[in-house]
């Protein structure tokens, strides 16, 4: 049940008012409002951020234009990554603080900051502001909205502040980068990686580091906290040794997450051991780092210690799948999420046994789930190929190229061919377009500029066409 079907049916309580318009109940307004809400206030972020992104003291040279601004903006506030301008050497210290702003907002969620500031200054929160958090935050329970925005807010806290504290004591000790320099660095790669957004201060991303395990691996580790999903933190959290007491999302969550590092990490690591462009050159030890870096990055992180550009094309490939898949649901990841993916497993694996049900750890899926899982999937498979085609046709790039970057936009991750600031001014709106999109996802969306929801009546006659 959603947190919107929690809102009484019979006399209206304090905060919600009867409906003027015959035929229409009390919460049928308000029951559509936080979706909506949740887009408008992504995309007026980013219009914010766009100006802001345009006065002169954002840029280091000539100013931005605007679809530089944009683009950056959007893909700061999707936490994505994907740039047109370097963002080391285009964009000032203010304008890189902007850059870091947004980002840590798109990740945060709007609608959750702006709940967490609400509860922080009135101890108590009404029945919209808990509405629109929820929505926001995938909570299962108004009642745990209260405790779920403070774990929010505390987790975030502290694996951005120890990510960021790590950080700087390895750019001091071992690079000799001055102490506000290398705090300046550590903070802004620690909110990035939390967030998932992969956006960097050096202009080769995290190369220069690639064999650096005291920089790759607390990025990693940030990058994966933040992208299961915050649901998943907090249960884990309340019962490490009780995993059995787990919901099933968390179960989901928990395994498939595993299941995608390794899995990536050992198709990484294979894939280009011997190219001499990114591996090949690196230890044994550097090539496993590397390797699991890579295996973690694509899941919507958009960091990347080799060079994308010079990876194998069947690399590529699989990084698509990955990058596709994403990470958890209500956390900075993007992607159609793990959890979608593995209900469509499930789903598939009982059709082929011939089981009526789809069950998984001992429960079974609920119709509606593999429903919105399908549609999620398909919505998404037909964003990624209608923009991948268009782009294709009309731009000098190799189809698995232009795949890798629309992959890449729409999934949230901003791992990036080289392509993105080479492509004309139009196929980077389309990917602006698709960033927002992936962000907030295809149904959330359709959902939110929906002018009304229907409840039939009436249920036609069953059928069954012939299928394959």
């Amino acid at each position: 049940m959603s947190p919107l079907d929690q809102l009484p049916r019979g006399r209206p309580g304090r905060g919600l008012r009867r409906s003027r318009r015959p035929g229409v109940t009390p919460d049928a307004g308000i029951r559509r409002r936080p979706g909506q809400v949740l887009v408008g206030s992504f995309a007026a972020a980013i219009a914010v951020g766009t100006l802001l992104l345009l006065l002169p003291v954002s840029s280091a040279g000539r100013g931005a234009t605007v679809l530089e601004a944009l683009f950056t903006a959007t893909s700061a506030v999707c936490v994505t990554g994907l740039v047109v301008v370097d963002t080391a050497t285009f964009w000032t210290p203010f304008g890189q603080a902007v850059v870091m702003l947004l980002f840590q907002v798109g990740g945060f969620g709007i609608m959750t900051l702006a709940s967490l500031l609400g509860l922080l200054l009135s101890r108590r929160l009404g029945l919209r502001s808990r509405l629109v958090g929820a929505s926001a935050t995938s909570t299962v329970s108004l009642g745990d909205l209260r405790r779920v925005l403070l774990g929010i807010g505390t987790v975030t806290v502290v694996v951005e502040g120890t990510t960021a504290a790590v950080l700087a004591a390895r750019f001091v000790h071992t690079y000799g980068e001055p102490v506000g320099r290398a705090a300046w660095l550590g903070l802004f790669h620690a909110v990035s990686a939390f967030n998932n957004a992969g956006f960097a201060l050096y202009t080769d991303n995290l190369m220069g580091f690639v064999t650096d395990p005291w920089v790759c691996l607390p990025i990693a580790a940030a990058v994966v906290v933040g992208g299961i999903g915050f649901p998943v933190l907090l249960e884990v959290w309340r019962s490490p040794r009780r995993p059995r007491a787990w919901s099933l999302h968390t179960k989901i969550s928990v395994m498939m997450t595993a299941v995608l590092i390794t899995a990536g990490t050992v198709f990484m690591t294979l894939a280009e051991w011997s190219n001499p462009a990114t591996l090949g050159p690196l230890d044994v030890r550097g090539k496993v780092l590397a390797g699991f870096f890579q295996g973690v990055s694509p899941r919507t992180a958009g960091f990347n210690s080799i060079d994308i550009a010079q990876m194998d094309s069947a690399t590529w490939l699989g990084s698509d799948v990955l990058m596709f898949i994403g990470g958890g649901s209500g956390g900075t990841a993007g992607g159609i999420k793990i959890t979608t993916f593995t209900v469509l497993l499930v789903v598939i694996w009982a059709e082929l046994r011939g089981d009526p049900d789809a069950t998984l750890f001992d429960r079974r899926i609920a119709v509606s789930a593999q429903r919105q899982a399908l549609a999620v999937a398909l919505l998404g498979v037909a964003a990624v190929l209608v923009s991948t085609i268009v782009i294709a046709m009309t731009s000098p790039f190799t189809s698995d190229q232009v795949l890798y970057e629309v992959v890449s936009a729409f999934a949230t991750v901003g791992l990036s061919t080289g392509i993105t600031a080479q492509l004309d001014s139009w196929h980077q709106v389309i990917l602006c377009a698709l960033m927002f999109v992936g962000r907030l996802g295809p149904v959330t969306l359709g959902t939110a500029l929906a002018l009304r929801s229907k409840q039939r009546l009436v249920r036609m006659p069953e059928s069954a066409p012939i299928v394959g």
